[in-house]
């Protein structure tokens, strides 16, 4: 998935907005903190992606054909995230 610049931008907004309204933290400058929170969620968009294409592919590649949308997917779907997530975060 690929976020336009205008959907960063937004996102990054929100962000900041949300963590500067709730007393989190003080900004000594608010364009840079846009700037860093567009790209750590660009960076997140593209983990999110590779971790997503890895489990589509772990499933794909099953003996049984799993139809997506069906529930047995969904439950390999999540079984299969959730190794995969665990993998990176070890």
């Amino acid at each position: 998935m690929i976020l336009s610049e205008e959907k960063q931008t937004h996102i990054a907004h929100v962000i900041i907005d949300g963590i500067w309204n709730d007393d989190l933290v003080e900004y000594s400058n608010e364009d840079e903190a846009i700037r860093e929170a567009k790209r750590v969620v660009v960076e997140f968009v593209k983990k999110e992606t590779a971790l997503d294409d890895a489990v589509r592919q772990k499933i794909a590649t099953l003996k049984k054909n799993v139809i997506e949308g069906t529930r047995e997917y969904d439950l390999l779907y999540k079984k299969y995230y959730d190794e995969e997530l665990n993998k990176k975060f070890r």
